[in-house]
């Protein structure tokens, strides 16, 4: 069973939209392609219902940072009617997904959560340390960020893996591009349709290679595999302001300052390449500090 996030955060509907569009080219390629078929059950979820409706990262709370084992227990123990905001979210999507493992009873899951960014400047995968998770990401065709889930908690990544579902789980992050770019929708539906290849759900040989071009198109001239150096992590005391015109993927030189906040200037510590500059109000991450393999 693949099972693919979209919206998580409310501001990030390219996802949402992209998985429209599969389902909707899934339900046609029989009809123009008899020897096609489909190995599987794929289940699409938009994440975070009353934040895309807001059109807001999230509400009370970032839905995508409060995935730890505690955090999870606690939203379960509680009846859904004294839930609010990200948590009634988070109970309705954890109780979907327990009933669909129920239906089909799946003998593996993987997970593929589709972002996108407030800068421009390049596509990437975030992975675990999880083999699978890592091979599936290199078929992605997009920059391979290892070691991410070590600067930031509370994601799904860090939660959907074995130790919390009775099945071998496996989960990978797509990050699709800037919010807005009407692109992101495109390359959010070449990274669904790699997965589903990669994992066996279809035929390599019925898989267009347009979808494997828009991926290779815009991951051209960047790095193949970064790791994570840093981690800026904020709060709205801080006064944090990214000065403009940072791209993901960037290259840094030490000492340049990057952004503002209360104290001063912030300055990098060594050449480097940034990731994620946070161009929007919502958000506890500042920016990413990452360096090429």
């Amino acid at each position: 069973m693949l099972i693919c996030f979209g919206g998580i955060h409310g501001n990030e509907r390219a996802g949402v939209r992209a998985l429209d569009l599969v389902f909707k080219m899934l339900e046609v390629e029989p009809i123009t392609n008899p020897d096609f078929y489909f190995k599987g059950r794929i289940l699409g979820l938009r994440g975070n219902l009353q934040a895309l409706k807001a059109g807001k990262r999230y509400l009370a709370k970032d839905l995508n940072r409060q995935w730890t084992t505690e955090g999870v227990t606690k939203v379960l123990s509680k009846n859904p009617s004294q839930l609010a905001t990200e948590d009634l979210e988070q109970y309705q999507l954890l109780a979907t997904i327990q009933q669909e493992i129920i239906d089909y009873q799946p003998t593996e899951l993987i997970i593929l959560d589709l972002h996108t960014t407030t800068a421009t400047g390049g596509i990437f995968v975030v992975v675990t340390d999880d083999p699978l998770s890592i091979k599936i990401g290199k078929e992605l065709h997009a920059p391979v960020i290892i070691g991410l889930l070590r600067g930031i908690q509370g994601t799904i990544l860090h939660y959907f893996n074995t130790q919390h579902f009775s099945i071998p789980t496996t989960a990978v992050c797509f990050e699709a591009g800037q919010h807005e770019e009407s692109l992101s929708v495109n390359r959010s539906i070449a990274a669904v349709i790699a997965c589903l290849r990669s994992i066996g759900c279809v035929d390599p040989t019925h898989i267009e290679n347009q979808h494997d071009s828009i991926l290779l198109e815009y991951a051209k001239g960047l790095p193949s595999i970064c790791e994570l150096i840093l981690t800026h992590h904020i709060q709205p005391s801080d006064q944090f302001k990214m000065r403009p015109g940072y791209i993901n993927f960037q290259p840094l030189q030490k000492g340049e300052i990057i952004a503002d906040d209360k104290q001063g200037p912030i300055a990098v510590q060594e050449d480097c390449r940034i990731l994620m500059p946070l161009y929007q109000e919502q958000g506890n991450d500042g920016f990413f500090l990452i360096r090429e393999i």
